[in-house]
């Protein structure tokens, strides 16, 4: 699948059809072609846009949620889009997406969070899951991605022998493929690094002041298919549903953003609800865009 015209940039993708704006902030080590399904299905009635983060090159090499706005405003700059846009954040996008409507809310029609990252995420830090910890911890990921970052593409190929989860494997082949180079990417890595280094301060900063009272519809993962994923993995029970409640419930808060906000739990998804569930997103960005 090829989301670029010639004339644009890599780093970004447009598909410069008719109908709403809708832009995809992508989750952290996330493709924009993974959104496959509900860029397909959306397309006919609106204008689909995104853009990967770590393919651009401009600034200092410190990767923060304010760079990745001065991103998104050369995004719709160079694309021409003026009208107000429908804005879906997912995961560490979300946490993007809810400073940039809190900056420019008159360029927003409606928001959409899906499994976001809270501004709140330092509540996660409380939880007693050493075994958690140890594997997951902003230390040990950090770590794990400078590694990464230093060796070659075809280094990374063979460290990792990327394989895709069964969702992405529902995905068309070229598609596929894409994703599978994606994540053999080292500027990937240093971005996901600096991302890391930097979101409890970027939080704090978001969670100052208030929301503006934007169209917002919230969706979260399903809490007991996560915790049945983390023990077929061996993970122990009741750290992961500590884990589990705590990040349902920062999920929850979200819908208290503003006065016009619905909250949805995504039935039978994990994390990427846009690969196990894009019906919801397709039927959120439906609603969004007739308010």
């Amino acid at each position: 699948m090829h989301f670029n015209a010639p004339s644009y940039p890599k780093q970004w993708f447009d598909t410069k059809s008719a109908g709403t704006p809708v832009v995809i902030l992508t989750g952290m080590g996330c493709s924009y072609e993974e959104w496959y399904e509900v860029i397909q299905s959306l397309r006919p009635a609106h204008r689909i846009l995104s853009f990967h983060r770590h393919s651009w090159k401009e600034g200092d090499g410190i990767h923060r949620t304010g760079h990745a706005i001065q991103q998104l405003q050369t995004l719709l700059s160079g694309s021409n889009v003026d009208e107000p846009i429908l804005l879906i954040g997912h995961s560490y996008g979300g946490l993007i997406a809810q400073e940039f409507t809190k900056l420019f809310p008159e360029r927003i029609k409606g928001l959409i969070l899906v499994d976001s990252t809270s501004v709140d995420l330092h509540e996660l830090d409380a939880l007693d899951t050493p075994v958690l910890d140890a594997v997951s911890s902003d230390a040990a990921w950090q770590a794990l991605c400078r590694d990464y970052a230093i060796k070659t593409k075809e280094q990374l190929k063979q460290l990792l022998q990327p394989v895709l989860t069964g969702a992405q494997k529902r995905l068309p082949q070229a598609v596929q493929d894409a994703l599978v180079d994606f994540q053999t990417e080292p500027d990937l890595y240093a971005m996901m690094d600096s991302e890391v280094e930097h979101w409890k301060t970027d939080a704090a900063r978001i969670r100052t002041g208030p929301f503006p009272d934007v169209p917002l519809i919230v969706i979260g993962r399903d809490p007991e298919l996560s915790i049945q994923d983390g023990i077929n993995d061996g993970l122990p029970e009741d750290e992961l549903r500590q884990v589990e409640e705590t990040w349902h419930r920062l999920v929850l808060r979200q819908a208290t953003l503003t006065k016009q906000a619905d909250f949805i739990t995504a039935t039978g998804a994990g994390h990427a609800i846009h690969l196990d569930r894009p019906d919801l997103v397709i039927s959120a960005v439906t609603k969004l865009d007739v308010t």
